[in-house]
């Protein structure tokens, strides 16, 4: 294997961490909970049409040295809403909607970080 591919591929093992936990939820989600999952993702099919959260999760990826500060950002602000939307401080999210939230902003900064770190080795 080529040694900027196993460069790239040491740099942005967090994001096919990330990646890999997406694609492993989709399947036990619909193992375990089908309509759980189903609606899940469909909030995040709908949300990726809300183009304004794809950018911003773009941006996150693309521009942040440190993907670990969004990654771990991301999801210290959907524990934070989650505890909220439990406190019954948002009325008009529900944890649902809040992972599928979740699941698109880290799905494209991942995608985005990865791209960054491909184009730095000019493959």
């Amino acid at each position: 294997m080529n040694d900027q591919l196993k460069t790239i591929f040491v740099k942005a093992k967090l994001n096919f961490a990330i990646l890999a936990i997406i694609l492993l939820i989709a399947i036990l989600g619909k193992l375990t909970n089908p309509e759980l999952s189903n609606a899940i993702f469909l909030n995040a099919d709908q949300l990726v049409s809300e183009l304004y959260l794809v950018f911003i999760a773009i941006t996150l990826g693309a521009f942040v040295p440190n993907f670990k500060l969004v990654a771990f950002g991301s999801i210290g602000v959907f524990v934070a809403a989650v505890a909220l939307v439990e406190l019954n401080v948002f009325h008009y999210f529900t944890i649902e909607y809040l992972f599928a939230v979740l699941i698109v902003v880290l799905g494209f900064a991942s995608i985005a970080n990865l791209y960054r770190h491909y184009r730095e080795y000019g493959l």
